[in-house]
Formats: structure tokens, sequence, C-alpha cells
């Protein structure tokens, strides 16, 4: 019983030199528990969920120190010229800071349908 006892504590220890068969049963004891266990053991390790962001806008440089960026048509709820701009002026502001609208036009797809605003900006 006395050997057994020293052999588990050389193993806790970890006293045996590299290539000898106690490290080799060591180290593939250390890999099982590593590639094993998540099969058996729920460590509820799920990566955090991402919010997803509130509106897709598109940077695009355009010269010195102008902008183009591209605006979905869905984070835009005005109808009105002036608060189009508005809204987008609000939208664009937290991406590039402190700009000024040169202009803006709408997108639309082949049907006609509205999907974005391109807006050119300088800062």
């Amino acid at each position: 019983m006395s050997k057994i006892w020293e052999t588990i504590k050389s193993y806790f220890w970890w006293t045996h030199s590299r290539g000898s068969l106690h490290y080799d049963v060591m180290v593939t004891l250390i890999l099982l528990f590593i590639f094993v266990t998540p099969y058996f053991v729920d460590y509820k390790d799920k990566p955090a969920e991402r919010k997803p962001r509130d509106g897709s806008v598109l940077v695009m440089p355009d010269g010195e120190n102008n902008l183009i960026l591209r605006v979905d048509a869905r984070d835009v709820k005005a109808t009105a010229p002036a608060e189009i701009q508005a809204e987008l002026q609000k939208i664009i502001t937290p991406i590039s800071g402190a700009v000024t609208i040169k202009r803006w036009a709408p997108e639309q797809d082949l049907g006609g349908h509205l999907v974005g605003y391109h807006v050119w900006v300088r800062r």
C-alpha cells in the first residue's frame, strides 16, 4: 500500500522526468481530462450573446475630410425631407463625430423600394 501512496504522491508533486512512463501517464490523464470532460460535465461556458446593432451604416472615404455614408432605410422613420436629414444627422453623429451633411440621396432597389440613403458629409 505504501508503494501506491508513493506513486500517487509523485504524480501530485510531478517528480517524474520527461520521457518516463509515469510522465507520459500524467500528461495523458491531463489531456483526457481537458478533452473528454466537456462531453460529460456541463461547465455552462457558453459564448456571450451579442446584442444586434441598432442599425447599419457603411462609411466610405471620399477625398479630403469628406465621407460618404450609407444608412439603411429601416433606421430612418421620417418622411419629410427636413425630418429625414435630422434623423440622418442623429444616426451619423455617434459614428463619425461632428460632421456637416452636404447632401443626401435616397437609394432604391430595382423594384423602386427605398433601401437606404447615401449621405455626403464634411468633417
